[in-house]
């Protein structure tokens, strides 16, 4: 089993990026909850991993949000149905071995003090779930009372307020106490513009060091980035997960490598994170896109590379993931690379893409059978879009192809 060296703050980073997508206008919102959970927590004494656990839970609190209408209720001060997003964030880090610490905060990160306080669970994944609650109350405040950071102390005393006629009912009254004392001062507010906040949340990733991971548990956390973007429409369901199985299945047949089959089953579980920032309407819209929606469609590999290019380790990941819509012929995006420029895994991965997109149903078109399928890959590959070679090893096993596309097959 390949092992892999990664900085885990770094991975959580990116994802946090990834989920910076779904809210389109609401750029850096994990970053800021996280930073003032944590300013909150330095301000009651908490011990380092403590501090580290909050904002660990505090950056990725919003990993059970796809859709931009979800992230859109959300950002409301109050919606009835808040609390689904919850449980499934709960669920996809509950799978996730070296973050399922993380899960119960999550879970609970919506439910009022009234209510938490009197729950079985441990006094910590209280204080720790209700002090993100609060903050992320806070942050969507901050978007309701002014649309410019610059004057983002016009609402610092209604926003103090908001948060102060809640404690006791929606909020721990100690952790109302110390926001209250924190953001006091114009430079806690002012902290939360964008720059500050990047550089506040390298500080936290330099921090952490470089640990050996096995190929598991690295997957397990690339899975996350997986099931949001494909939870985005009912359409894309599982997708990355079968451009994933495909593709290590044709890399076996070429024999590539194993630690090469490792990665490019990685790249292909994150090849379509930049989806994240492409609007519902345009994921699920029955008809054929304008101009300007295709634009929008198209800068989702762009986006997919510059996410996973912050992770140490995963250059030839985000390489592979960025190039899955680069054809031999030069005519494909985002940087026309022609054949000699792409690796046989960024070629595989782009065959596997297409493979397992027709295999499903889309808005526009009902799932085809293999049969036609292969009909419309090799007349890509005629064309000079698709790598002959690739497509070729498809038809000698396009029964297998087929099963693992549709992950029916171990």
């Amino acid at each position: 089993m390949s092992k892999f060296n990664i900085n885990l703050h770094e991975a959580i980073y990116s994802l946090s990026d990834a989920l910076d997508l779904v809210g389109v206008d609401h750029i850096h919102h994990g970053k800021r909850v996280a930073f003032m959970a944590a300013e909150c927590a330095k301000a009651l004494n908490w011990s380092d991993q403590k501090i580290d656990e909050l904002f660990q839970a505090a950056i990725l609190h919003d990993c059970g949000v796809s859709t931009t209408s979800v992230h859109a209720k959300l950002a409301q001060f109050e919606w009835e149905r808040e609390k689904e997003h919850c449980n499934l964030g709960a669920n996809i880090l509950q799978a996730t071995p070296v973050l399922s610490h993380l899960s119960d905060i999550i879970l609970y990160h919506h439910t009022h003090w009234s209510e938490l306080k009197t729950l079985d669970i441990p006094e910590h994944i209280k204080l720790k779930a209700n002090c993100i609650y609060m903050v992320d109350r806070v942050d969507v405040s901050v978007l309701g009372f002014v649309s410019d950071e610059s004057n983002i102390l016009l609402g610092k005393e209604k926003i103090r307020q908001k948060i102060a006629d809640k404690k006791n009912d929606w909020f721990n009254p100690e952790l109302v106490d110390i926001f209250m004392q924190v953001s006091n001062s114009d430079a806690f507010w002012l902290s939360l513009e964008g720059d500050h906040i990047s550089g506040y949340v390298s500080t936290w990733v330099a921090h952490d060091l470089t640990q050996e991971i096995d190929f598991n548990d690295l997957k397990s956390i690339v899975q996350i980035f997986s099931y949001i973007v494909d939870a985005k429409s009912i359409y894309t369901s599982e997708h990355s997960e079968g451009v994933a199985c495909l593709s290590r299945y044709l890399a076996e047949r070429f024999n590539l490598p194993e630690e090469n089959c490792d990665l490019i089953e990685l790249a292909g579980l994150l090849h379509d994170i930049g989806k994240l920032r492409v609007p519902d309407e345009i994921i699920e819209k029955p008809s054929k896109l304008t101009d300007i929606e295709y634009q929008t469609m198209k800068r989702h590999s762009f986006d997919t590379y510059n996410i996973l290019k912050q992770v140490k380790g995963f250059e030839q990941i985000s390489q592979w993931a960025a190039d899955h819509h680069e054809r031999v012929d030069a005519s494909g995006y985002p940087n026309h690379k022609g054949k000699k420029d792409l690796s046989i895994e960024a070629r595989i991965i782009a065959v596997a893409d297409v493979f397992q997109a027709l295999a499903q149903s889309r808005p526009y078109r009902k799932d085809l059978p293999p049969a036609e399928i292969l009909s419309i890959l090799k007349e890509q590959a005629h064309t000079g879009h698709l790598d002959k070679g690739i497509v070729k090893m498809v038809e000698t096993y396009l029964v297998e192809c087929w099963e693992k596309a549709m992950l029916q097959t171990n």
